[in-house]
């Protein structure tokens, strides 16, 4: 059954190559076949895959380079059950996005859906791989393809400085991370993730070995977009096609914080595990500020994706104080938190196709009360803003009272609840002001406010509002939302999720088990995990504040002659940081790069 593991990304890829060579000879319906059958398909055979971790890693080593003596001489798929449930969730999602792309991409089709195949099938062999080179290989495949993805519209301005400024920011992420695979190659002598963590474990911890991981660590994060590395997401969501804002805000941020988590416990945890400590202070306090940052950056838009985007960048805060917490309770609550999450996210964005396909427009002034007949869009664009509040019995709701619940068990962490409701509040609070005057024309008109504007004009619809017919919805571009926002409610009532997540989280953060399942060719039981609770009482009031606090955000934010928002001054500097120039953007990742691994290498050695 291991044979399996590769064909979850060979059959996406395969799909991609017969449409790039099928392009000038077929019509549009072969490549949307294929999109839908190469997606369909990769999901399947990750459920299959799924099915089979149950007993353990399931392990497959391409060309049969089996390992001897404990060394590997070959690249493997290690398949376990938490990388292999994301993988399954980024394959759905992927069949989401195409379906969308099929009814709202006409220009050059056969192009869009052979790169999102590509896109696809990247995702999931990152989500399986075993091999520290191959995980950047596939994390610059992905890359790669999305920036293409971002700057479709090629004879645009806008999607091109888009792509540019995601492309350039990301490579110098990559650099970093090339440059941390480098030495510890240099110092071990092995890529497999396995075989570094045993060797580390047994050299110990060095100078040479905290920067390779602080370099290593510092590129994932600006590929998950956490503070400062943030910068570049808003420019790029505003201008992406949304069937690619789905996958931008379902998975790809939060597979940066998946390869810090595989990068940790596999490879580097046995060797500086000492310095777990100084760690999570430094990953639970950048979590807390990028969602901070990201939920306060939201109240300050009317362009309605980028609205998306900066609520995206709070859930990443979030899901990074998750993993930051580096206990199994708080990944797998993590873990629950990301796919609820990112159901909800893929729902708010099919809103926001259907209202952009139908009035041709995304500005919340602009849109004023005009969606008042979408009466279902508003219903799903409602529930999945409740959603991210943290409204019971969500998916998302589950993963953060679990995540609360690590916090609380950890000695100087009670903060964090708070923290955590603060930014679910203000995020939610945002998206409920924003609907409620696109779907119901609530509240005083918006008036003019720089903050709330784009760099780039070329964003902003300017069509005359008078006289505009609107064009028709087809239930295939509104049905995708429902079904979203269905999944994210029953996400949360799985029976005995929590507890199958934690155990899945306890296998994840056992090294010696992975390094005997790939190394040693046997699977090894995971670790005995207690009995995980149901959300208490505790979990409910946090929620409730949550839900309270959005609604206050929302109705303040609605009043007529509102005062000036508290803190103006300082969220006018924080929106000036985000210039659009990509220049500006590397200036604070480099900026960024060099304080965090500087504590890095201050704490771990």
């Amino acid at each position: 059954m291991s044979a399996v593991a590769p064909l979850t990304f060979l059959v996406p890829m395969l799909c991609a190559g017969v449409v790039a060579v099928t392009s000038p000879l077929s019509r549009r319906g072969l490549a949307i076949v294929l999109a839908l059958g190469g997606t369909t398909a990769s999901a399947m055979l990750c459920a299959v895959l799924l099915g089979h971790t149950a007993d353990g890693t399931v392990v497959e080593w391409l060309g049969g380079w089996q390992p001897r003596g404990g060394v590997a001489f070959g690249i493997d798929i290690a398949a376990d059950r938490l990388g292999t449930g994301l993988a399954l969730f980024s394959a759905v999602l992927s069949v989401f996005a195409a379906v969308l792309a099929a009814r709202l991409i006409a220009v050059t089709p056969a192009l869009f859906h052979a790169v999102a195949l590509l896109f696809s099938a990247a995702i999931v062999a990152f989500c399986l791989t075993g091999d520290l080179f191959d995980l950047f290989v596939f994390f610059e495949l992905m890359s790669v393809s999305a920036y293409v993805l971002v700057g479709y519209e090629v004879r645009q301005r806008a999607p091109l400085e888009g792509a540019l400024t995601f492309a350039v920011t990301n490579t110098a992420g990559s650099i970093l991370m090339l440059f941390g695979i480098g030495l510890v190659y240099g110092e071990t002598g092995a890529l497999n993730l396995a075989q570094i963590g045993r060797v580390l474990g047994e050299a110990g911890p060095s100078g040479t070995l905290v920067v390779a991981f602080g370099l290593i660590a510092v590129g994932l994060l600006v590929k998950a977009a956490t503070a400062p590395f943030h910068l570049w997401v808003a420019d790029a969501y505003a201008v992406a096609p949304t069937p690619v804002c789905i996958m931008l805000a379902g998975v790809f941020s939060e597979l940066g914080l998946y390869g810090l988590a595989r990068v940790w416990w596999t490879a580097f945890e046995p060797a500086l595990g000492a310095g777990s400590g100084s760690l999570r202070l430094i990953l639970v306090v950048l979590g807390a500020a990028t969602g901070v940052v990201g939920a306060a950056l939201a109240l300050a838009q009317h362009h309605v994706k980028r609205l998306l985007a900066y609520v995206a960048i709070a859930q990443v805060g979030v899901m990074t104080v998750g993993v930051g917490l580096l206990s199994p309770d708080g990944l797998g609550g993590t873990a629950i938190f990301l796919v609820g999450d990112g159901l909800v996210k893929a729902a708010l964005f099919v809103c926001v196709a259907v209202v952009q396909h139908r009035y041709d427009r995304v500005d919340v002034r602009a849109l004023r009360g005009r969606a008042r007949e979408l009466p279902v869009i508003a219903a799903v664009y409602g529930l999945a803003a409740l959603a991210i509040a943290g409204a019971p019995p969500f998916g998302s709701f589950l993963g953060r009272a679990l995540i609360e619940d690590a916090a609380l068990e950890l000695p100087g962490y009670a903060w964090v609840p708070a923290v955590l409701a603060l930014v679910c509040a203000l995020s939610a609070g945002a998206l409920l002001r924003a609907g409620a005057r696109v779907f119901g024309g609530w509240g005083a008109r918006a008036p003019h406010d720089p903050m709330g504007e784009s760099p780039d004009a070329g964003e902003e619809e300017t069509a005359d509002e008078s006289g505009e017919v609107p064009r028709a919805t087809s239930p295939w571009l509104w049905a995708p939302g429902v079904v979203l926002v269905a999944g994210a409610l029953a996400w949360g009532l799985v029976p005995g999720l929590a507890h199958a997540a934690a155990d899945a989280a306890a296998s994840f953060c056992d090294p010696a088990g992975y390094a005997h399942a790939v190394l040693g060719g046997r699977a090894v039981p995971a670790p005995a995990v207690p009995h995980v609770h149901d959300p208490g009482p505790t979990a409910f009031l946090y929620a409730a504040a949550s839900i309270a606090g959005a609604l206050l955000v929302a109705v303040l934010g609605l009043r007529e002659n509102a005062p000036p928002r508290p803190g103006q001054a300082i969220a006018d500097r924080i929106r000036a940081l985000h210039s659009g120039h990509p220049g500006d953007y590397v200036a604070w990742a480099a900026a960024g790069a060099t304080v965090l691994t500087a504590l890095f290498a201050l704490t771990l050695s």
